[in-house]
């Protein structure tokens, strides 16, 4: 029979692990906060939604970037963030959005295509 002392530090390791990663909810893909979508792309592989998950993060993130470009393709003076040559890739862009938010608790709470234009304007703006 295991000792109680290696009994409970079993228990406080299970509990700690639930308590770092909670599983994606239904309220997480309404996307109303940022932290909604933070949620969805760092879900963990073990999580019952996790492919949902990231489908919707990348498609949520990649789905404004093409819109704002597509929108401002015959305006530069209109585009609000340019991307440096070479281009990152789409993983690479949404993990530095991901690190950045987890920066920047204070927008947590605010639209998610705020904060990613926050996050775009800041870490790649245009030359004037």
């Amino acid at each position: 029979m295991p000792s109680k002392p290696l009994m409970y530090l079993g228990l406080f390791s299970f509990l700690c692990s639930q308590v770092v990663r909670a599983e994606v909810t239904e309220q997480d893909f309404v996307a109303k906060t940022t932290q909604n979508l933070i949620n969805l792309c760092t879900a963990s592989p073990q999580d019952p939604n996790y492919q949902k998950a990231i489908h919707f993060c990348q498609g949520y993130l990649v789905g404004a970037v093409h819109f704002h470009l597509s929108e401002t393709a015959n305006k530069p003076q209109y585009q609000l963030f340019c991307f440096p040559e070479p281009r990152p890739s789409r993983n690479e862009s949404i993990n530095q959005f991901i690190a950045w938010a987890k920066q920047h608790p204070e927008y947590m709470n605010e639209l998610p295509v705020d904060t990613e234009f926050r996050f775009l304007t800041e870490n790649w703006p245009c030359a004037k």
